[in-house]
């Protein structure tokens, strides 16, 4: 108790803190609502949930604007002005989800079921939660009546799932930055995780994340019969190349945010995770049998200390008696956020060694390189104080994401952007994840995740 009296105490003065339980009835329709909206990608639509957001926003009496790239698929732009004594703060979330397998649920994937104290559906984990937060975070600051010192910006936008179209975060970035330019940004890449009986044990806060780099390895040789071997077959030549590059142990490198990332494991950690993550930090030959163990057991955890290569797909032939003159392979490369890729992509050259193999890049609307977020800042500060006073005990730790998202292009123009989620437990995060066969999140996390990134902006808001 005296705990929560502290944590209240210590918030801000910038808004009544909202009467949460009333306003669950109205969260759950907005969460339920947007989860209904069919935004999966392909084809995206996300204008349908755009129509809903500004229905919502502009009833409020909260201005809106709309841009789009393409009519289907828009992005939503909302701003509560404020005094402009500080820059303003940008809270966003993306409108599209990634298609279902329908026969794969056990309920409408798109009928926001209520079952078992959960919200079913696609988008309940990535990205309608935040959405439903975001929206109802503005709102609830135009409610207040407070005049604050900053800009409250509020991004719906289209496109994140790896679409390669730009209509969302790229073309808003490209098109009108202007309109969503702030000293902060909020979005999904982070997230509470609870142990079996609720009890939160610590919060991840995305800071960082690598960066995708795809390449095609291609081998080339004269075709022939099948029953004359040939020393310059293609798919040898191919498949020497993936098995050097797929096991090649690129060099181990931290940033700021994975090494207070290991640090912070290594306190919570049993004696023997420990020493692993202890030895990473300190390098030398004890760091080498660590990143082994990592590799086999931790491959997350791995992939954080490194840029990673990882073979996908190979293509090669047209009929099992005929040498291809052709094959190729696609590789899947995330990079750490400072890679150099010229000077990498001579390193490959050297790991492969065969002039009969050549790396083509593949170049298109990728994700760009940006420096971490600072852990100084006083948004990271905010999330640290809220998630320490809503979850008692908790480790809260900055973390590299191995994935992507639409942090890349903002902290490419230098916003500072920190990745936040709701509480999940290890096994929902397993079975009923963002991207899985099905999703799903506990409907009293709803309610909180709202709550904690009220609390998060209205932190820095003054």
């Amino acid at each position: 108790m005296r705990t929560a009296i502290l944590f209240f105490l210590a918030l801000p003065a910038l808004a009544q803190t909202p009467d949460w339980k009333a306003l669950r009835p109205e969260i759950l329709q907005h969460y339920r609502s947007l989860i209904q909206i069919n935004t999966s990608s392909p084809p995206g639509n996300e204008t349908l949930a755009v129509d809903y957001l500004k229905k919502v926003l502009e009833k409020e009496g909260i201005p809106v604007q709309v841009f789009a790239q393409d009519a289907k698929r828009a992005n939503l732009v909302a701003r509560l002005k404020g005094s402009g004594k500080k820059r303003p703060v940008l809270i966003m979330a993306h409108t599209d989800v990634v298609p279902v397998q329908r026969e794969k649920w056990p309920v409408d994937p798109f009928g926001a079921v209520l079952k078992d104290g959960y919200v079913w559906g696609r988008g309940s984990r990535d990205d309608k939660d935040k959405l439903a937060a975001m929206l109802m975070t503005i709102l609830l600051a135009k409610r207040s009546g407070k005049t604050f010192d900053r800009d409250l910006i509020f991004l719906a936008e289209s496109g994140e799932e790896a679409d390669p179209t730009g209509v969302g975060i790229t073309y808003m970035v490209a098109n009108h930055l202007d309109e969503i330019n702030a000293e902060f940004a909020i979005t999904e890449g982070g997230g509470a995780t609870s142990d079996n009986n609720g009890k939160v044990e610590f919060v991840t806060v995305g800071t960082t994340e690598k960066v995708p780099r795809r390449a095609r390895l291609v081998a080339t040789g004269i075709s022939g019969h099948g029953s004359v071997p040939r020393v310059d077959n293609p798919l040898i030549h191919l498949s020497e190349a993936v098995a050097k590059v797929g096991t090649w142990e690129t060099p181990m490198r931290l940033n700021d945010t994975t090494r207070a990332y290991f640090e912070k494991e290594a306190t919570m950690a049993t004696p023997e995770q420990a020493a692993r993550y202890n030895a990473i930090l300190k390098g030398g030959a004890a760091a080498e049998a660590a990143q082994k163990y990592l590799a086999v057991n931790e491959p997350s955890k791995y992939s954080m200390l490194r840029t990673s290569v990882v073979p996908t797909m190979m293509k090669a032939g047209v009929g099992a008696n005929v040498i291809p003159s052709e094959a190729e392979a696609t590789l899947d490369i995330r990079a750490l956020p400072d890679e150099d890729m010229n000077r990498f992509w001579e390193e490959m050259k050297k790991v492969i060694n065969d002039p009969a193999v050549r790396i083509e890049p593949i170049t298109g609307n990728l994700r760009p390189a940006g420096p971490p977020s600072r852990l100084d800042t006083d948004m990271y500060r905010s999330i640290e104080r809220v998630s320490r006073g809503m979850y008692p005990g908790a480790v809260i730790v900055p973390t590299m994401s191995t994935g992507a998202s639409d942090m890349a292009q903002l902290r490419a123009k230098g916003i500072p952007s920190y990745g936040i989620g709701p509480v999940t437990s290890e096994q929902d995060n397993a079975q009923y994840g963002a991207h899985g066969d099905v999703e799903r999140l506990l409907e009293s996390s709803v309610y909180q995740f709202v709550e904690f990134t009220w609390r998060v902006v209205m932190g820095v808001m003054n």
